[in-house]
């Protein structure tokens, strides 16, 4: 197994309280996998990736359980080992390209110095492989884009170009968190596109975190579905997708426009928002939300039962009516 993750759980201390972003999660990654992490906004599947590479930012921090990648826990690593482990073991591309590359520095430059960093080549070296790879990137004029500066591509380059950086060094896992955020429909398909080929070249595993359900059963084998923290349904994606068993994951899907469905066929939003992770409800905490949710479901969180031939957290999933 290429990456374990075991009672994974990271809090924000504020001032107003300790925020629960991720807690008590665990899951595997094999070698070559597409897995998937899929959930609303604020659930927090982003942090779920930094965690993984041991950045979470400050006030947060991994407060317990383990994350261990091809033999090393990220969580308990010396700053030696966690460098061995960003990069060359795990790359990253980030939702806002915008964000996540520098503004004083070439597109080029950026490659470059993370293959001289990972890979050892010399600063020629480094720069000829940054303009094979914004060309493997599929971006035009390579050479003449390597010398550009992120305000000066487009909104579907730079997010070639951090996809770039982030397999520059040839990891064993990548992560994309929302890499088709923001893009038009033309070049969302692109990228993913992108990210399958690339996958299938450099034999890579693949963790995709989003909160669109297109995305997923397109790219994944397996799915995770995420809620104010914590699992609730995992399994094979296309099982998970057909018959939902969790009522958040049927929630998710009946908001989803389908093709075929009419022009007037009403989308079937989920009731209410995310609750603050800073007060969360008592027990289950989709429970407010849920068309089944009673007094039952206030005492603890469900535990990730097997249920049906996947994890499903809900103490009404016998209950459940598959859509």
């Amino acid at each position: 197994m290429l990456l374990q993750v075991r009672d994974l759980a990271a809090y924000f201390f504020l001032d107003e309280g300790v925020l629960k972003a991720v807690d008590g999660l665990s899951f595997d990654v094999d070698a070559g996998e597409t897995v998937a992490l899929v959930g609303e906004s604020g659930c927090g599947k982003t942090i779920v990736a930094l965690s993984l590479l041991g950045v979470v930012p400050a006030p947060g921090r991994v407060v317990g359980g383990s994350v261990r990648f091809d033999g090393v826990d990220v969580v308990r690593a010396s700053p030696a080992e966690l460098r061995r482990v960003r990069g060359a073991g795990i790359g990253i591309v980030f939702q806002e390209p915008g964000a996540a590359l520098n503004p004083v520095h070439t597109v080029g430059r950026q490659i470059a110095d993370v293959v001289q960093l990972h890979r050892g080549l010399s600063r020629r070296e480094a720069d000829a492989e940054a303009v094979r790879l914004l060309g493997e990137m599929e971006i035009p004029e390579p050479e003449k884009r390597a010398k550009a500066y992120p305000h000066e591509l487009s909104g579907g380059m730079r997010q070639r170009a951090t996809i770039a950086i982030a397999v520059s060094a040839r990891p064993r896992l990548l992560i994309a968190d929302e890499p088709t955020t923001a893009l038009d429909v033309t070049i969302q398909r692109e990228i993913l596109e992108l990210l399958a080929h690339l996958q299938q070249d450099f034999g890579m595993s693949l963790l995709i975190i989003t909160h669109d359900i297109g995305v997923v059963e397109e790219m994944a084998r397996r799915v995770m579905v995420m809620y104010a923290g914590k699992l609730v349904e995992v399994g094979e994606a296309e099982r998970v997708f057909r018959e939902p068993k969790h009522p958040y994951t049927q929630g998710l899907l009946r908001s989803v426009p389908r093709l075929g469905s009419g022009r007037k066929a009403p989308l079937e939003g989920i009731p209410g928002v995310v609750p603050d992770l800073l007060a969360l409800p008592p027990g289950c905490s989709f429970h407010p939300r849920c068309p089944l949710g009673d007094a039952s479901c206030t005492f603890e969180f469900p535990p990730l039962e097997s249920v049906a031939g996947r994890l499903c957290a809900c103490y009404k999933v016998h209950d459940v009516v598959t859509i």
